[in-house]
């Protein structure tokens, strides 16, 4: 149930959604304190909490149809609806200012396993006499989402992409260069295999080096980035959003340095094996 309310210090009204039962798995993702559970607690979020200069613990003074009660601000939420003053009450809380609840939708959490179309249509059939429906919600990233993943995925790429044309722009400068030293190792013995090695390897350590020093400073932007990106929208980030690197992601992306300076190499390192021991001699 939504309802339009009114608290102390607060101008205006504010959208308060009522809760009732165990609601914790299908609550707003958290910050800070905890979900909902008991009587005369809300969740507020982070421009809430600046709005009325509270912090979470604290009680504030809702007021209702012609009565007012303290309710107490158990947590901390990631919201941004409503700019940031949406409010998640207990039902309790609406009943003690005067405001009769009357549920407008009920969500079901199905035990693992549940087959969720049968149950769905035995749950239909069953309401049907009543004029109700109940339908599945299934779980989807907002637009706003979508697009912050798309342009971080297209800049991933054009990054990857300028970093391998910038490596293979150095090789083909220093490969020429070297044409003809290659010509005489060739002269020598050097199999086009060697030569490939040799070509890769002169980039290979200066790429792993890149990665190594590279990740750890993508890590600490990370840390800084995504709360500034919170504070813009006025919210603070939840700690499960900002420690997403593990162990194993990581050593990936040191590794992504060695790779992109060998990818980046092979293009050259092909053309001089390649090329006769007899044009790269006369090549000065």
């Amino acid at each position: 149930m939504q309802k339009e309310l009114a608290f102390a210090g607060v101008p205006g009204a504010v959208s308060v959604t009522a809760y009732q039962g165990d609601s914790s798995w299908g609550g707003l993702q958290m910050v800070s304190g905890h979900w909902l559970d008991g009587p005369r607690q809300i969740v507020v979020g982070r421009r809430f909490l600046e709005a009325t200069g509270k912090h979470v613990g604290d009680s504030i003074t809702l007021e209702g149809d012609g009565r007012s009660a303290a309710v107490r601000i158990v947590g901390e939420a990631l919201t941004v609806g409503d700019s940031g003053m949406q409010v998640a009450a207990d039902a309790g809380a609406l009943t003690a200012v005067g405001v009769e609840v009357r549920p407008d939708s009920f969500a079901v959490e199905l035990a693992p396993g549940t087959d969720r179309g049968g149950y769905l249509q035995a749950l239909n059939s069953a309401l049907q006499p009543l004029g109700v429906e109940a339908f599945a919600q299934d779980s989807e990233l907002s637009a706003t989402v979508i697009a912050m993943d798309t342009m971080i995925a297209m800049l991933t790429v054009m990054l990857v992409a300028v970093a391998g044309l910038g490596v293979l722009n150095t090789v083909v400068l220093d490969t020429r260069e070297r044409v003809h030293d290659l010509g005489v190792m060739k002269a020598l013995g050097m199999a086009p295999r060697q030569t490939v090695a040799m070509v890769v390897t002169s980039v290979a350590g200066i790429g792993a080096v890149a990665g190594l020093a590279g990740v750890p400073l993508g890590v600490a932007l990370h840390g800084y980035v995504v709360p500034a990106m919170g504070n813009a929208a006025g919210t603070h980030i939840p700690p499960v959003d900002l420690h997403v690197y593990h162990l194993l992601p990581v050593l990936l992306l040191a590794l992504s340095g060695l790779v992109i300076a060998v990818a980046g190499a092979l293009l050259p390192a092909t053309w001089a094996a390649r090329t006769s021991t007899a044009v790269s001699l006369r090549t000065e």
